[in-house]
């Protein structure tokens, strides 16, 4: 009896003293642990600042991409803080590298449209064919951008309406931008019948561009015989306008031509818009409007 109790307080005693001795061992190690974890969060952070700030400063680099760019960073040096912790504690990190390199494979295979979305929107925020507050269209979607983020683009229709467009559909198709140049030309047709005085129809378009101030001089406005129809001439007035103004601008000279070339005596333009006629003796009259159809 006396001799299991030796044998119970032995195994005590070597229990305890293996459990003091382990104790003292992974303390070393928990210790440093926890300071390459408190060392990795706080490097990782400053390491991320500091290629924001970098980022920021390059030419051509969109705030969202900067910031895209530094969190992957970020994470990228927690994941190898993690790894390195694991270490400390025997574990095996090459398994444990092999084992997130398939689940990332893994991951992407899952995920490839939207990994495709991602590349695609990195080439736009890189690229810029397109910027907050432009006016786009493509073969499937059409509206002023609104934002720009890494898996799709909002935009807001003509008629007030939010679309969400993928980045890859935007990447894979060709993009027109209404507003990325300062100018922007306009063409307006019209139908003169042959009976009538051509040259005082395009003396006219001429003058009713020359009387805009929205329309530039540079490049100056051209007004040309487009082509010679059966029944009727096309006169075609080319002239352009700053981009911000191209929408109101073709609608008033649409209005204005009608108005110009109107039947009704009432509605003729003004002495500033068309040039009067000549008589054979060199006296000025007045000419009867002449009958057209206008079409842009």
């Amino acid at each position: 009896m006396e001799q299991q109790a030796a044998d119970v307080l032995l195994a005590t005693q070597t229990a305890l003293s293996q459990a003091s001795a382990l104790a003292v061992q992974y303390s070393f190690s928990v210790l440093g642990a926890v300071i390459l974890l408190v060392l990795g969060w706080a490097l990782a952070g400053f390491t991320s600042r500091w290629a924001y700030e970098g980022l920021s400063r390059v030419h051509g680099i969109d705030e969202t991409l900067a910031r895209f760019f530094t969190n992957v960073l970020r994470y990228a040096l927690l994941i190898l803080v993690f790894i390195t912790v694991l270490g400390q504690f025997g574990v095996q990190t090459a398994s444990i590298i092999a084992a997130l390199g398939a689940a990332g494979l893994a991951i992407g295979l899952a995920l490839q449209g939207t990994l495709q979305n991602i590349a695609a929107g990195i080439m736009l925020l890189i690229l810029r064919p397109f910027r907050v507050g432009e006016y786009i269209e493509t073969s499937s979607v059409a509206g002023t951008v609104r934002e720009i983020g890494l898996f799709a683009t909002e935009l807001r229709t003509g008629d007030g309406l939010y679309r969400l467009a993928p980045n890859s559909t935007l990447w894979n198709t060709p993009i027109t931008n209404f507003s990325r140049e300062p100018t922007r030309r306009d063409e307006l047709k019209i139908s003169v019948a042959h009976e009538d005085d051509i040259d005082l129809a395009m003396e006219r378009l001429m003058g009713l561009a020359r009387a805009d101030s929205r329309v530039l001089t540079s490049p100056a406005p051209s007004v040309f015989i487009d082509s010679l129809g059966d029944s009727a001439i096309s006169v075609t007035l080319r002239y352009w306008a700053k981009t911000g103004d191209w929408w109101l601008v073709s609608r008033d000279m649409v209005k204005r031509v009608k108005l110009a070339f109107d039947d009704n005596p009432d509605a003729a333009p003004d002495a500033s818009d068309a040039a009067p006629a000549k008589k054979s003796n060199g006296e000025a009259t007045a000419e009867k409007p002449t009958r057209m159809q206008t079409r842009q």
